[in-house]
């Protein structure tokens, strides 16, 4: 077997019949970030620190990324203060979400099933506006094909690129089981790509996103049509419900309904990861430090990332300055793309990437749309409430549901 058919082979869930059109990717890397980005508050950071696997890869990335200092962990007494300071004010920030199908460790490993080595399940650039009015997230199609550089290790060792599927990268990364090497290479592939930089990355596992959904108590979803999936074991009626954690995951996963490709999942997990972030802001949970704490270490624990933001001091005080964000101005693309018509199963990047691409870079909705103002307090003095931006939106579970067809 050759280098790239072993590569191709380690890169599975390739696609061989066209898919849905209209296709826009969240995952379930997001519901982590979401979680510590949006919703942060006053908490225990002796309970949360150390629950996160954090590890610098800027000599990884070829010092493309940010040279900033990490700032250092918080001692395992501190708390968060109750109006913390953005440590970025008025700078824009790129997060690298990766969601890992990683089977390292019992839970993966019954959850989806011993595979060797380590893929990206999916890739979301994440972008927060320098006002904190807004985030933008760009996800790349596994199958998109791309040139993937050589990659480096943390022994010094290299291992060669070549122009395959984008997933390629991190499993070229993580041959050595280490995911944060696994995000390096990936990182470098979408830097390369589409001349963004990135601050952060964040990996996080099936694991993690099963807890981040249990922490909630589950995420209320709109079913289409009825799913019985022997080979995944989901059983789902048709109509609005409240998925738990493990059949969330499976539903964003499952893949043996409707035309069987990947890309047809896209949408499922958009929705599904745009219904969790709603049922977060809207459960307030800023105000109540227990179920914030649990939320924020269910997450913690499958979790792998820079040391900058593995540390709860910076993340508390970025997670504040987004606490009165319009879930309206939470954006949700996939990169323009085409079939490469060889019956490869690959796609392409049409010219409009180059465009959404550049708009991220310039800290413009990467829709080309326009952001609503964040929901302030009133001005000192003021009585009649005119400097008053609107009140942010926000839905509980039961306005979610009601929205479903047929409800």
């Amino acid at each position: 077997m050759s280098r790239s058919d072993r590569a191709a082979k380690r890169a599975r869930h390739g696609t061989s019949r066209p898919g849905s059109t209209a296709l826009r990717t969240v995952a379930a890397v997001t519901a982590g970030i979401v979680g510590f980005a949006i919703v942060y508050g006053v908490t225990n950071v002796e309970l949360l620190q150390h629950s996160v696997t954090t590890r610098s890869i800027d000599d990884l990335v070829g010092g493309s990324t940010p040279t900033e200092t990490a700032t250092s962990s918080a001692s395992p007494t501190a708390t968060v203060a109750a109006n913390p300071t953005d440590p970025k004010a008025g700078k824009d920030i790129n997060i690298l979400l990766i969601g890992s199908d990683s089977r390292a460790g019992k839970t993966n490993s019954k959850i989806g099933g011993y595979v060797s080595g380590m893929r990206s399940d999916t890739t979301i650039i994440m972008h927060i506006s320098a006002d904190r009015s807004r985030i933008d997230f760009l996800s790349i199609p596994r199958d998109m094909r791309v040139t993937i550089p050589t990659c480096s290790f943390f022994n010094g060792k290299t291992i060669r690129g070549w122009t395959g599927k984008f997933n390629v990268a991190f499993a070229n990364g993580g041959s050595h089981g280490n995911e944060s090497e696994g995000a390096a290479c990936t990182m470098k592939t979408v830097q390369n790509l589409t001349g963004i930089k990135f601050d952060h990355y964040a990996v996080i596992d099936f694991a993690g996103f099963e807890k981040m959904i249990s922490a909630v108590h589950g995420v209320p979803m709109c079913v289409p049509e009825a799913i019985n999936d022997r080979r995944s074991g989901l059983h789902l009626k048709a109509g609005a419900q409240v998925l738990s954690g493990k059949n969330a995951l499976a539903f964003a996963r499952v893949r043996h309904i409707g035309d069987g490709t990947d890309l047809q999942r896209i949408k499922r997990q958009q929705e599904l990861i745009d219904n969790l972030a709603k049922k977060v802001l809207g459960m307030n949970v800023l105000t109540s430090v227990p179920q914030l704490t649990q939320l924020l270490k269910a997450a913690g624990q499958s979790m792998t990332m820079d040391p900058k933001l593995g540390s709860f001091t910076y993340l508390a005080g970025l997670g504040y300055s987004l606490r009165n964000i319009n879930q309206d101005n939470m954006n949700f693309m996939t990169v323009p793309w085409m079939y490469a018509g060889d019956k490869s199963g690959d796609v392409l990047a049409t010219a409009d990437a180059k465009i959404v691409y550049k708009r991220i870079k310039n800290d413009i909705p990467m829709n080309g749309g326009k952001s609503q103002p964040v929901a302030t307090s009133p001005s000192p003095g003021a009585t009649d409430g005119s400097s008053t931006s609107p009140t942010p939106v926000r839905q509980t579970q039961k306005e979610i549901l009601a929205a479903c067809k047929g409800a």
